[in-house]
């Protein structure tokens, strides 16, 4: 049987599911990893585009390895670098070449400091000599190789540093650096959470500038959790945290002279926030985004080198918040390729190297959701986008002109790419809802297939023994919008009989849970609540994301109150379906979604009979400042917005079964939120479930922890729904 054949046969096998599959998925596998899948780990595409190395582990022998290989033949040529290389033999976990690709920056040892950042021993692998060099022996942060490759730019304690290759001198570039006051060249708590950025640095073209942030904390206030570890005594991590309508830190722009080694100051008007700094190509300039504090209007400045001066390339406004990206392309010229949600949906725009609007590359009723990259030689714009429905994601390219625009992706699902640096071939990684990812090969001119690479078949084979039930993607009409639904039941349903049914969401702004992708780990613990007689159904509703910007800001000024209206009126609509049970309706979510399933089970106390709210928000007064004041100002503007949607405001709502859970060490929603629900709710004299994972952040992860918590959610919902 050909391999088209037997994939056909899983598929067919994974729909229908004979009636010998009885073999249930189980809490216990679900969390020793027994259902991941397969994927190519950090794919890097060589610059003379015939070549990509991956990164591989041989998990038997323990070795880590960079491995070269053909996009023609897809064999490995070589193997470019392994941990059996390095004098420690430490493992890397990640890998970057530099600009001519004749070294390698190898990460060992990394240790999570929050949601991004970390820490890490680092070594340089020279391609030619074969020699490797160890930066320092002290864990660094962020290092980044020069345009040239003969320098490596670093963070340590604070401060930066640049280290030398050729000699191995270390110089230090700034000293005032100092934990909770001054941080320079990495972001701060906030920045790194909510602008999505470590590294607070760049070089110019040539290297012979360094531009970096500068982070005076000093009048942030302080958070301080407690630690309790395996100690006598606890202890408290304290760090710097601003919540809504706090100081935040006061940051600066500066460049480093690497010649004369002289820092100066770049004066930004109106820089409350500056998210990124980006490399241009004329080594004279840098540019940086500028955005206000209510992040509703956004600035795009080109920064002179030489005299410190100036000059606006482009401003962004909108009614409720500018949204920031990576989506920025200068081309040779310094002429840019931006994406804009202007015209009411994010599409992609061209300007000149002085900031005129040259023209719209894009349009349309849907989104841009990535941008790859311009090949100039055949004149194409390559992007991700929701052409083919929200949920789903397809690959194209079009001219920059706006013109010739062709699909690249040929199966309905979730499409990414990874381009190889000339943009002859592409990988494509691919899955849906019935198909684990899968990754292939083809021309990047025309999307046809060439080769595959790698699948999740023995995944598909083992699920076929499985009990599962497809997912059902739908439309729901509510409150006026068409909001995308997916729905699990169980294998055998009964339409003569009442189910129980358990909603799940997330519904953040921009957020998208009604996907047509692989499952995660919730998808397989909601087959095994299916498995056990409930319907599970996830509705995204306004404010979440890939619907227009109408649609995501309906929200603005006032967080969980649309969106707790919709997932009230859906469950309602829902109960309404002759297979479920109106009496027993549930709901569940994570951060924002637990702070949605709160919101929930008190003002749709008619509705839900049980809630779970894992990590939540109970009060947008107490998160930070950047993701809060972006959707609903500062508390001093709109006091309404922050206390009337606050669940601790009105405990005496609850009627029903509700479960609450947070980690102790959660750095980010911290347990704060939990302690006063909790605090609440007992004044109010309601009787409910709580449980505190000791030390642990957001995720709840770690050793057991995950196992535990899903099956103490497992009892509560077969106890109480």
């Amino acid at each position: 049987m050909n391999k088209s054949l037997v994939l056909i046969f899983l598929a067919i096998c994974f729909l229908n599911y004979s009636t010998a599959q009885q073999k249930m998925i189980s809490l216990e596998e679900l969390w020793s990893g027994a259902y991941a899948t397969e994927g190519m780990e950090a794919i890097y595409p060589l610059k003379n585009g015939k070549h990509y190395t991956v990164l591989n582990t041989d998990k038997a022998k323990g070795i880590v390895s960079i491995d070269k290989y053909d996009y023609n033949t897809l064999e490995k040529i070589e193997t470019v670098v392994s941990s059996q290389d390095l004098t420690s033999k430490a493992a890397f976990s990640s890998y970057t070449f530099c600009k001519d690709e004749s070294k390698i920056l190898l990460a060992t040892e990394e240790t999570p400091i929050y949601r991004r950042s970390k820490l890490g021993i680092y070594y340089i692998y020279d391609t030619v000599t074969k020699e490797i060099t160890q930066i320092s022996d002290t864990w660094i942060q962020e290092p980044t190789f020069s345009p040239d490759g003969k320098k490596v730019a670093f963070a340590n304690n604070n401060n930066m540093y640049l280290f030398n290759i050729a000699d191995g001198k270390i110089l230090k570039m700034t000293s005032d650096g100092e934990r909770n006051m001054i941080i320079n060249g990495i972001a701060d708590w906030v920045y790194e959470e909510e602008f999505k950025i470590v590294r607070a640095f760049e070089w110019n073209s040539d290297g012979t500038k360094i531009a970096f942030l500068r982070f005076d904390e000093t009048a942030v206030p302080e958070y301080a959790m407690d630690v309790y570890g395996t100690n006598l005594y606890p202890f408290q991590n304290i760090f710097k945290y601003p919540k809504a309508g706090e100081n935040n830190s006061v940051v600066t722009l500066h460049t480093f002279d690497i010649e004369s080694e002289k820092i100066t100051e770049i004066s930004l008007p109106d820089a409350y926030y500056i998210p990124r700094i980006n490399q241009m190509n004329n080594p004279n300039y840098i540019s940086v985004q500028t955005l206000n504090r209510h992040q509703n209007k956004l600035n795009l400045y080109t920064v002179n080198l030489q005299n410190s001066s100036i000059s606006l390339l482009l401003e962004e406004k909108d009614d409720a918040y500018v949204d920031i990206s990576d989506n920025l392309t200068f081309l040779a010229d310094d002429s840019f390729i931006w994406t804009s949600e202007k015209d009411g949906y994010n599409h992609i725009y061209l300007y000149s190297e002085s900031g005129d609007l040259l023209h719209q590359i894009t349009n349309g009723d849907w989104e841009v959701t990535d941008y790859y990259g311009y090949d100039p030689k055949k004149d194409r714009v390559y992007y991700q986008s929701t052409e083919n429905g929200s949920i789903n994601r397809d690959i194209y390219s079009i001219e920059r002109s706006g013109k010739h625009k062709k699909r690249l992706s040929s199966k309905e699902g979730t499409n990414s790419a990874e381009f190889s640096a000339d943009f002859t071939y592409f990988i494509n990684g691919f899955s849906n809802s019935i198909t684990p990812p899968e990754f292939t090969l083809h021309k990047a001119a025309s999307g046809d297939k060439l080769k595959d690479i790698l699948d999740n078949n023995s995944l598909v084979s083992k699920l076929a023994q499985y009990e599962l039930s497809p997912k059902e993607f739908s439309k729901l009409s509510i409150n006026g919008n068409e909001l995308n639904m997916w729905m699990v039941k169980p294998k055998d349903l009964d339409p003569s009989k009442k189910y129980p049914l358990l909603m799940f969401q997330y519904s953040g702004p921009g957020s998208q849970k009604v996907a047509n992708t692989w499952m995660g780990s919730n998808d397989y613990w909601h087959q095994i609540l299916a498995s056990q007689g409930y319907i599970v159904a996830c509705v995204d509703g306004r404010g979440t994301g890939f619907k227009g910007r109408d649609f995501k800001k309906a929200t603005y000024l006032n967080l969980v109150k649309y969106e707790t209206e919709d997932q009230i009126a859906a469950a309602k609509k829902l109960s309404e379906y002759p297979f479920i049970d109106p009496d027993r309706t549930g709901i569940w979510g994570w951060s924002f979604g637990g702070h949605m399933s709160t919101n929930c089970i008190l003002k749709g106390n008619d509705t839900f009979e049980l809630a779970i709210a894992v990590a939540p928000v109970t009060n947008w007064r107490f998160y930070d400042s950047i993701y809060t004041e972006r959707f609903m100002r500062t508390p001093a503007e709109n006091p309404g917005g922050y206390d009337e949607n606050s669940p601790f405001n009105y405990p005496q709502l609850l009627k029903g079964d509700y479960l609450l859970v947070h980690g102790s060490g959660d750095d980010n929603v911290h347990v704060q939120n939990s302690m006063r629900m909790i605090e609440a709710l007992v004044q109010a004299n309601k009787q409910f479930d709580w449980a505190i994972y000791p030390d642990k952040d957001h995720s709840i992860k770690g050793g057991n922890t995950r196992l535990h918590l899903y099956t103490k959610m497992t009892i509560f919902i077969k106890n109480n729904l």
